[in-house]
């Protein structure tokens, strides 16, 4: 009865801050103005860091999004004193540089904040900001040591210099895409969230050297508690970060006392004053993780060390239980951000784990140390990129095991089915011929996947001769042009994609780029093609222009690289290894226009031709009706296989499809595309001409292979969203 009192006692204590703070930032004079859309000038104050967004279009500037509280407000009548918290939405360089605390002037447009998010607008930005204060004095040293650990590191390889700053502090600015793209896929990407995981790996480290220099166990907390502190320091002294603290404070008096039940009973109260005090937490990741995190360290940490205590040194067995606790704790939080059970998250996170703490560890003391001496900084991050190094490459093997993820139901399905196998699992796993058994199976499931998998269906598959990658909604291409090399008809809109997919295929050598035409889910991704050391020929563009910003944009990159750019010419031939590529259209005139902007610039698409000893394919780019009744009139040449116009859309010429003559339709497109494509008109026509339909969305990447002097199609399985 007691218990449930409680319960009722903070689920009513918690619903009333949270009802105070949706009044709060859904009534008053910010909330009035943003309903209108109304022009403001006034005062904001940075409570987090500016994160740099992807321009959507060319020339766009850098885009930022930052939280702040707005202060005040200019009236007619003066100068209107709020507090209200929004999210603010910037262009240009000035904004990078800024640090959270700093009071800023600014002029924009408020809009409506999305419902359920706990804040009052979002203010659109234009111009500048005015800077009115500097930083505050942690939030200056902070920058000053996150600015020396970006110095110490310089000397490393770009990736290992991009991620150590991400996984001691959780500064990711310069960390690379594609080692980004292999974290998320490899369920490594916690490793760059600052959460109680981080302080726990400070905290084991300082309890370590505390516990083999023989100090008491207060003096160990003690010292665990002050590296905690100087690392929120380095960390930047953000909301994330201080809650992140305060759990770890809990930990350590727990630890200090040796009273982990009463660690839990101030874990207990700490998260149901922060919620109370802030409710948007109990929708943050971060803040569950550090929870969930501290929680571990209470609560499975002693018991770990104390087993392992038997076989190994108690200092050791100590540094070891609190970073495990910590992981084990934050893992089914890891599920359900991931959207997905990946299968070779545990086993990745074993392998890189002995990585993560000298890491984090000496990638830490070189932030503290590079205001003092920038050559002994230099001198600790040198182990620390090997050890970072290490992790990479974990994670770029990983992310490539077949089946590495499941998908796992999202919301309240997904929690509950998450509980189940926690409900399931904790009473299953305490016997010990259980847990043989779990580990039996897992090990000859995880040898089937890595062994039996790759022999039965290996990628890329043997003498392959095109690919459609999975690249979402858009295209690219890869046609064989011998050992290593590939022509790559269109990129995609992602650059990380594009690369994981020439990677996947061991293409070095690029010795044509074709782009049918400048839309931003055909050549977004032309970047990844130049990543991981390729060397790129030249490059074939539309005759069509627009939209000229794209198209500017794309030559004044390949002007950057001293890449030849070539206007597309119909009857143009190149023969690359087995394939020989041909250009089928436009016509030098100009091909018919569409009832739209983007119709117009589809049907200028570049329409390629490409045989091998075994068929052909023709690859038709974004033709639209119009565009492929003029390919029809000017003779289009038949293939075996068609690369389906426009993802699929509508607006096909049923006469065009038929006189291809394709026997298999490829259609490469984005799931969930919000278009429609493919539409089920196409698909119908496709099937009633006897083509058989492969997707990318269903079917992941699509290879078409050379099987016995005829061509087939296989299918890779679901890889990318």
């Amino acid at each position: 009865m007691k218990v449930a009192i409680a319960v009722l006692g903070c689920t009513a204590a918690t619903s009333a801050g949270v009802a105070f703070r949706v009044h709060a930032v859904s009534t008053g004079p910010v909330a009035e103005l943003a309903a209108r859309g109304a022009a403001v000038r006034g005062e904001i104050v940075l409570t987090g860091d500016p994160k740099v967004r992807q321009a959507k279009a060319a020339f766009r500037g850098e885009s930022v999004v930052v939280e702040a509280t707005l202060e005040s407000l200019d009236t007619p009548t003066g100068r209107l004193a709020v507090h209200t918290p929004v999210v603010v939405f910037g262009s240009g360089s000035r904004w990078r540089s800024l640090l959270p605390s700093q009071r800023l002037r600014v002029a924009g447009r408020l809009g409506s904040a999305d419902p359920g998010e706990l804040v009052g607008a979002v203010l659109l930005v234009r111009g500048p900001p005015t800077v009115l204060s500097e930083p505050s004095g942690p939030q200056s040293v902070a920058g000053r040591l996150r600015a020396g650990l970006r110095e110490a590191v310089d000397g490393l390889p770009p990736d290992q210099r991009g991620l150590l700053p991400g996984l001691v502090v959780g500064d990711v600015s310069r960390m690379d895409p594609e080692v980004s793209a292999d974290f998320r896929d490899a369920g490594l990407s916690h490793l760059t969230a600052v959460s109680g995981a981080n302080l726990a790996i400070v905290a084991g480290a300082v309890v370590a050297v505390s516990r083999l220099a023989g100090l008491p166990l207060a003096v160990r907390a003690g010292f665990a508690a002050l590296a905690m502190l100087a690392f929120a320091v380095v960390a930047r002294p953000s909301p994330s970060v201080l809650r992140a603290l305060l759990m770890g404070l809990v930990g350590a008096i727990a630890l200090g006392t040796g009273r982990p039940r009463d660690g839990v009973a101030a874990l207990s109260a700490t998260v149901l004053l922060l919620v109370m005090f802030d409710p948007g937490l109990a929708r943050e990741y971060g803040f569950a993780l550090s929870v969930c995190a501290t929680g571990g360290i209470l609560l499975l940490a002693p018991g770990w060390r104390d087993r392992m205590s038997a076989r190994m040194p108690r200092w050791a067995a100590e540094a070891i239980a609190v970073p495990a606790a910590a992981q084990a704790a934050v893992t089914p939080v890891l599920v359900l951000m991931a959207g997905q059970l990946q299968l070779v998250a545990v086993p990745a996170n074993l392998l890189a784990g002995p990585a993560v703490a000298p890491a984090t560890v000496l990638g830490f003391a070189a932030a503290l140390v590079a205001p003092l001496s920038m050559d002994v900084a230099r001198l600790l991050v040198l182990p620390a990129g090997y050890a970072v190094g290490w992790i990479i490459t974990v994670a770029e093997h990983a992310a490539r095991v077949p089946l590495a993820g499941l998908p796992w139901p999202g919301g309240l399905p997904g929690l509950l089915l998450l509980a189940a196998a926690v409900a399931l699992a904790v009473p299953l796993l305490r016997r010990a011929g259980a847990r043989l058994i779990v580990m039996t199976m897992g090990t000859a499931g995880l040898a089937a996947v890595l062994v039996a998998g790759p022999v039965i269906a290996p990628w890329p598959p043997p003498r392959w001769l095109f690919v459609a990658c999975d690249v979402g909604q858009g295209d690219s291409l890869a046609v064989a042009a011998g050992a290593g090399r590939a022509v790559v008809v269109d990129t995609g809109p992602d650059p990380t994609l594009v690369d994981r997919c020439l990677r996947d295929l061991g293409v070095r050598e690029v010795p044509l780029v074709i782009l049918t035409h400048p839309h931003r889910d055909h050549v977004g991704g032309l970047d990844g093609v130049f990543r991981s050391g390729r060397r790129v020929g030249a490059v074939i563009v539309s005759p069509g222009r627009a939209p000229a910003n794209e198209s500017a944009r794309i030559s004044a990159a390949l002007g950057r690289r001293r890449v030849a750019e070539w206007v597309a010419s119909p009857g143009a031939r190149w023969r690359f290894g087995p394939s020989e590529v041909t250009v089928v259209g436009p016509a030098p005139g100009g091909m018919p226009g569409g009832p739209g902007e983007g119709s117009t610039i589809n049907n200028e698409s570049v329409v390629i031709l490409v045989r091998w000893a075994a068929g052909s394919i023709l690859l038709s780019g974004d033709v639209e009706t119009e565009a492929q009744a003029e390919l029809l009139r000017a003779g289009l040449p038949r293939a075996d296989l068609l690369k389906v116009p426009h993802h699929g859309s509508a607006r096909q010429d049923a006469r065009f499809l038929a006189a291809t003559g394709a026997r298999a339709a490829l259609i490469s497109v984005g799931s969930d595309n919000g278009y429609g494509h493919p539409a089920p008109p196409t698909l119908g026509m496709l099937h009633r001409l006897g083509m058989r339909v492969y997707r990318t969305d269903q079917s992941g990447a699509l290879a078409v292979i050379d099987q016995s002097g005829r061509l087939a199609v296989v299918s890779r399985g679901r890889t990318n969203e």
